[in-house]
């Protein structure tokens, strides 16, 4: 096979990953752990199908920085700021905590203190691929431990800089060198930092715009994506430092440029496949020989790092984040697992003389089964202590002492701030409502008086004074959640004038059963804007098309009045669809035929 190039190993990588994957899915174990056991199988530690791992390895490193390039692109500042409270909050007390206790116990077995900052340090960081993975697969990402467990996971990212920029400095100072020589490397590392951060500020966005001029060739903007990608994380490893830390810092440069959505697109095809490959290059990697030669050693210490980082992540969820025991365990059981920036710390820390072979080896075996057991853990979580049990909120809801409003807003979002924004601008005092904490903390960044709560609640809605104002206008964008209101405010607070925003003519439907009469469709009035500016550019006048336009509305709404009564008979809204498709050629056909009869009555 090896005559045969990389072609028989890839087939050999599909044909595993194509088996095991949706088996362990139908399993309910997740893709990860499929993708683990594919490169367990293949692997020396396995079938051995795959001998030499090299190359395996250096594509899966392209995978890591990849991988760690996207999640730059996440780290805006913007979103950091909104985030900061659990970001730097949760997030630092998680990492500190966790690096004393494993740090101190590396000391206590006699390890000199630089190998063990870096120990408990690395072994603090969490796998980032795989807990958003499985938060993704079981639509956990929006839920309390989720959103804690993304913020923690965020700031993990942000705290690899300077410990990979570390541990060079610490490399140098444990060879003994002069105080010159550290210094001179300290310089080194962040000289270097420097440069890609103020070169990347000043030479990405031209690149990008010259890229992307170039509209008849897509490629060469990927091009350069990857070429800033590489050529950051080989200037990193010309220092001395990781490659990932360039592409990591090439992607928060990114972060906040005009290409960013345009760049995610074009890697996101791949990104799956190179996360894929990423795992299966872990589960390859899997020394199960030797960790069958010393199995209580590798237990034991396994056993310690997932119970030392889920006590951690437990007490600061519970205690810290106050959020509730279930959502707590939740995120223990998710993030208790060695990452896999570790696999690139403790390389560095073995390159530098910071650790020796056998450490890192011994190390990278206890991550590697950790990740093994996260979906496994996390399966036995579900089952023993299901999150959706935890009925305690993630945060609790704001306490409303405004002045009596005349119009209560509840749902933030692209509607609501429009509305708000007119009542402000007229000087009507209204009570906005968000059930959406980060959108919440957005709002109030910008100076904006929002309340977080749940509108679809009776006691809020008596706490915002409902029983006192003009109006309520619902603009949130979930169409039960907005029923939900509709149905409350009927009910309890008759005497209110509702609008309400509908997604669809079967949103309008529901409303309209419950009697909402200030209904308002939510891309209907839009959509004419632009068939206005389309028939315009056509060649119609604007008295022209602004009259078909207003036709066609008046049409729309005779037409949504009429399907009410037979709106949940599929039959008769089809035949009424169809009446009113045709009604409306005739209409506009009359119209052509009396625009040539005046023109030609002009020309004589």
């Amino acid at each position: 096979m090896e005559n045969h190039g990389f072609l028989p190993y890839a087939l050999i990588l599909l044909l595993a990953t194509v088996i095991l994957v949706p088996l362990a899915k139908r399993w309910r174990l997740g893709a990860v752990l499929g993708y683990l056991g594919a490169g367990l199988l293949i692997g020396p530690s396995g079938l051995h199908l795959v001998g030499n791992t090299e190359q395996i390895s250096q594509i899966s490193e392209l995978g890591i920085v990849l991988m760690l390039f996207v999640i730059g692109m996440e780290l805006s500042p913007q979103r950091l700021w909104v985030m900061r409270r659990s970001v730097f909050g949760a997030g630092s007390l998680q990492m500190a905590i966790t690096a004393l206790a494993i740090g101190g116990i590396a000391v206590a077995i006699g390890l000199d203190w630089k190998a063990a900052l870096v120990i408990g340090l690395g072994l603090a960081l969490s796998s980032t691929a795989i807990d958003l993975q499985l938060l993704a697969e079981r639509k956990e990402l929006t839920s309390p431990h989720g959103r804690l467990g993304f913020a923690i996971l965020l700031f993990q990212d942000v705290a690899a800089i300077p410990l990979l920029a570390l541990i060079p400095i610490l490399g140098s100072a444990h060879e003994n060198t002069h105080g010159s020589d550290a210094a001179i490397a300290a310089l080194r590392v962040f000289g270097t930092i420097a440069l890609v951060v103020v070169g990347g500020r000043y030479l990405l966005r031209p690149m990008f715009r010259v890229a992307s001029q170039q509209s008849g060739t897509p490629e060469v903007f990927t091009a350069t994506a990857l070429l800033v990608v590489i050529g950051t994380g080989w200037l990193m490893q010309v220092a001395g430092i990781s490659m990932s830390l360039g592409a990591f810092l090439a992607g928060v440069l990114l972060a906040d440029s005009e290409y960013r959505h345009e760049i995610e697109a074009q890697i996101e095809p791949f990104r799956g496949l190179l996360l894929g490959l990423f795992f299966v290059g872990i589960g390859m990697s899997l020394d199960l020989r030797g960790a069958l030669a010393q199995p209580q050693l590798i237990g034991l210490l396994l056993a310690a790092l997932i119970a030392a980082k889920a006590i951690v992540l437990y007490a600061v969820a519970r205690f810290g984040a106050r959020i509730g025991n279930a959502q707590s365990l939740a995120l223990a059981a998710l993030l208790a697992q060695g990452g896999e920036f570790a696999f690139v710390v403790f390389g560095l820390a073995a390159g530098n003389g910071l650790l020796t072979a056998e450490q890192r080896d011994l190390a990278v075996i206890v991550i590697t089964l950790s990740m093994a057991a996260t979906p496994l853990l996390v399966r036995l979580r579900a089952e023993i202590a299901p999150a959706d049990k935890d009925k305690k909120a993630a945060r609790e809801f704001d306490r409303i002492d405004a002045a009596t409003p005349r119009v209560i807003i509840a749902g933030m979002g692209r509607v609501g701030q429009i509305v708000a924004r007119m009542l402000n601008a007229n000087r009507i005092p209204f009570t906005a409502l968000e059930a959406d904490p980060e959108q919440v903390d957005f709002m109030r960044h910008f100076g904006n008086t929002v309340y977080f709560g749940d509108a679809s609640r009776l006691d809020l809605l008596r706490a915002a004074q409902a029983d006192k104002a003009e109006i309520f206008v619902i603009a949130t964008e979930n169409p039960e959640a907005t029923l939900r209101t509709a149905r409350l405010l009927k009910r309890h607070f008759p005497h209110l004038k509702v609008f309400a925003r509908a997604r669809n003519r079967q949103h309008v439907f529901k409303l309209m059963d419950l009697g909402i009469d200030g209904i308002v469709r939510e891309t209907f009035f839009s959509s004419l804007e632009i068939a206005r500016g389309v028939l315009e550019s056509l060649g119609y006048d604007a008295a022209t098309a602004e009259d078909r336009v207003q036709r066609f509305r008046v049409h729309d709404e005779r037409v949504l009045a009429n399907q009410y009564p037979v709106y949940d008979d599929d039959a008769a809204l089809l035949q009424t669809a169809q009446e009113a498709r045709d009604d409306l050629m005739h209409l506009f056909e009359a119209d052509a035929g009396e625009d040539a009869v005046e023109e030609g009555d002009g020309a004589r």
